[in-house]
């Protein structure tokens, strides 16, 4: 505690009156100053220390506010450049999607034309194979009437063979060949009455089952040789078609 002094001025006034003051009779007040100074103090220190504390934690918080920006703005980035990725991809695979669905529809496309030309085929070769079954049919019909026909002339070579050779003897007949296979040149002599060397002929076609006569001297009526041409392959009767054909060139050079 500190003891209240007087003044200078107070003590000279004492000194100079020299007589007792009421103010000498007041108790002695002690203020406390230097316990309020302590406690100033610790404030002070207490409120500096607050204010210290306060400053580095705003400090603290402020860089890790800053920090959690950072990091904020880092993982925004990355989410960027993730849904960037992400779209790049999409797109790619979209694409991708589009191009294999036009492959798909290409090769559908393909498929169906394979399978209508697979079809067409079959189809065709079933029919080439129906047309070749009647073609071999025909074939065999046709070489057993010609088997047949060949037959009967062999058999019916035995029965003209004399009387061809009676014709070629004693009627003036021969035979030549024309050089083509299944074809005879027959030639008559004494058919004239005024030119008895004069020959007349015929040529006889034998490769089909009718027979035809091609070319023929002296002119006849072709409607003629139709009817007698006719008679043989009705009768296959040779020895008379020979018969017939002599009449008729006889006829006409007369």
């Amino acid at each position: 505690m500190t003891t209240f002094e007087p003044s200078l001025s107070t003590s000279t006034m004492r000194t100079a009156h020299a007589a007792p003051s009421m103010a000498d009779s007041l108790p002695s007040i002690d203020f406390g100053f230097d316990e309020l100074r302590t406690r100033m103090n610790q404030f002070t220190a207490r409120f500096d220390e607050f204010i210290e504390k306060g400053r580095k934690r705003v400090l603290e918080e402020r860089n890790q506010f800053r920090m959690n920006v950072a990091e904020t703005e880092e993982d925004q980035r990355m989410k960027k450049r993730d849904i960037e990725i992400l779209t790049v991809k999409q797109t790619q695979h979209s694409q991708t999607l589009a191009k294999e669905s036009a492959e798909t529809a290409e090769m559908h496309s393909a498929i169906s034309q394979l399978t209508t030309q697979r079809d067409e085929r079959l189809s065709h070769r079933d029919a080439l194979k129906s047309q070749i079954a009647e073609v071999q049919k025909a074939i065999s019909a046709r070489r057993e009437a010609q088997l047949k026909h060949r037959r009967y002339l062999d058999g019916q070579a035995r029965y003209n063979e004399p009387e061809l050779e009676f014709w070629e003897s004693y009627l003036g007949l021969r035979i030549e060949g024309v050089g083509q296979c299944d074809r005879l040149k027959f030639v008559y002599t004494n058919v004239c009455e005024r030119e008895w060397e004069r020959e007349a002929w015929f040529e006889l076609d034998t490769s089909e089952r009718e027979y035809r006569v091609l070319e023929y001297r002296p002119k006849v009526e072709r409607e003629e040789v139709d009817r007698v041409l006719e008679r043989l392959n009705e009768t296959r009767d040779l020895a008379a078609f020979l018969k017939g054909m002599r009449e008729l060139f006889v006829e006409a050079l007369k």
